[in-house]
């Protein structure tokens, strides 16, 4: 493709996003608009925002790559990311709402009436966030390398940048507008082309027969580890949604829990429509681009197809619209991120932490949206990339075993104590978090190798259990407001009942 082509739709996202961001800015005054978009998002806007943000690089082009590569096993992956939210909207949606918390140390806080909680909770978050963005960033820097032949440092730094001034510029309620505007063109991006590839691949008449038959067979002649892992990416991603911090923080712009409801609701349908399309590109992929499993480059693979099928004028223009689309999904998914770690960093540098007093909460929540992309952004340089869709797991394994056990039992059970949230947070959280680390260091094969970089199958009951097990051992410091919280947390918003803590 020429890179002129690559240059038009990178600069034309680039300015929609920066656009739509400003005009956010015109309309966002108070803290909570920056916060939580005043809690009057509707749940068509919302379910739109969220899947923008949720639709990141790992199932833009991530999804094709591992299907490309490996098969129909790689199928676990959308079906638990969208399972994850049915999951989300039964247990935690509507409650979570309830609790009139801007973030989930907030929660943790309301819920639990601890400090400590807080602390440990926003620690966490930081991490989750950190570990979301950093393979954003990369794919960013992949894909520009790809279609416009650019230093991959030229794709990170841009990403970071952006999303940075969308935050800075209007918080909660601009990004709301920039992410449902990019969910929309990312299922543009993907449905336009694989029409146009589907007809060209009817008319060229080449069979689907270059793979194998376990390619096209789940767990076909798997051996026991490849069970496993089947198995730890469903638990990962079957509970991890319902912790992510970025998605979490979305339920609090609804203006009441039936609104949290209906919005899941609108997120299960736009997140199913937009999954089946990876697939097709994968499975393309395996007939047309299977070099690309060799060079290490499976990733690429939805940049690639349109100019290998389609030849011409054509053929760039779709070339150009896929790379709008994988564009739009590194800063929808980024600005997300961005935007929750902002929000509690911020609430820490204006309300909770040394400098309380000398922020105001909007000042603190752009000092804390510049922060806290460095971080990522610097280790997005000095890391080796990985698969996209495989590093986002990691976020999603950490995520289940901390945040859901959390939000679970602080909802649904009485007995939870700061106590015993606290070591499920620490306990789930260091056993998904260095157990990865730990494998890339040991670097063998076998049993261990698979356990180790695949913790969600064990650490998830290990936060689950630390939690409860201490709580029953510390069951004397059960919150004297545990009660009122409950009432609060699951009486609809049409009975009147005494909302205060």
């Amino acid at each position: 493709m020429s890179p002129t082509w690559g240059i038009v739709a990178v600069a034309l996202v680039s300015i929609a996003t920066l656009a739509i961001g400003s005009f956010g800015l015109r309309i966002s005054r108070t803290s909570s608009d920056f916060y939580v978009a005043s809690r009057s998002v509707s749940p068509s806007l919302n379910g739109s925002a969220i899947s923008g943000e949720y639709l990141s690089a790992a199932s833009y082009l991530g999804i094709a790559g591992l299907v490309l590569t490996h098969g129909a096993d790689m199928l676990w992956y959308p079906i638990g990311w969208t399972v994850g939210y049915l999951l989300l909207l039964v247990f935690v949606a509507a409650p979570l709402r309830r609790s009139g918390a801007y973030t989930i140390p907030d929660f943790a806080q309301v819920r639990l009436q601890s400090l400590a909680v807080r602390r440990v909770s926003t620690a966490l978050v930081v991490a989750v966030g950190w570990l979301y963005l950093i393979p954003q960033f990369q794919g960013a820097g992949l894909t520009l390398q790809t279609v416009l032949d650019a230093p991959r440092w030229f794709g990170t730094v841009l990403v970071a940048a952006i999303v940075t001034l969308s935050v800075v510029l209007g918080g909660m309620r601009a990004i709301t507008f920039v992410q449902a505007f990019q969910y929309w063109l990312k299922l543009t991006a993907l449905l336009v082309p694989v029409m146009f590839l589907l007809l060209a691949w009817s008319r060229d008449g080449r069979p689907g027969t270059q793979a194998p038959v376990d390619w096209w067979v789940p767990l076909g002649n798997a051996g026991p580890e490849a069970v496993y892992s089947t198995y730890a990416v469903i638990v990962a991603t079957f509970l991890g949604t319902m912790g992510l911090p970025h998605v979490v923080v979305r339920f609090y712009t609804n203006p009441d829990g039936h609104a949290a409801r209906r919005t899941t609701l609108v997120v299960l349908v736009l997140v199913s429509a937009f999954y089946l399309l990876p697939t097709f590109y994968g499975v393309l992929g395996r007939v047309y681009a299977s070099d690309l499993v060799a060079s290490g480059r499976a990733d690429a693979v939805v940049l690639e197809l349109p100019s290998r099928l389609i030849a011409g004028t054509a053929g760039e223009f779709l070339t150009a619209l896929v790379t709008a689309g994988a564009f739009a999904a590194f800063l929808s998914t980024s600005s997300g991120v961005t935007m929750a770690l902002a929000g509690v960093v911020g609430q820490g540098l204006s309300g909770h932490g040394p400098w309380r007093g000398r922020l105001s909460s909007i000042a603190g929540l752009r000092v804390a949206a510049a922060l806290c992309v460095t971080v990522p952004l610097g280790l997005a340089f000095v890391t080796e990339p990985v698969p996209v869709a495989s590093s986002v797991v990691f976020a999603f394994a950490l995520a289940a075993s901390t945040f859901c056990p959390l939000l679970v039992l602080g909802i649904w059970w009485r007995g939870l104590t700061s106590a015993g949230a606290i070591a499920g947070l620490i306990g789930g959280g260091v056993c998904a978090g260095v157990a990865p680390f730990v494998s890339l260091a040991l670097d063998t094969d076998g049993w261990w190798n698979t356990v180790l970089s695949q913790p969600a199958v064990w650490s998830v009951p290990v936060g689950f259990g630390l939690m409860v097990g201490v709580s029953l051992a510390t069951r004397g410091t059960v919150p004297a407001t545990v009660g009122r919280t409950m009432v609060r947390l699951h009486t609809p918003e049409r009975v009147q009942v005494d909302r205060r803590f």
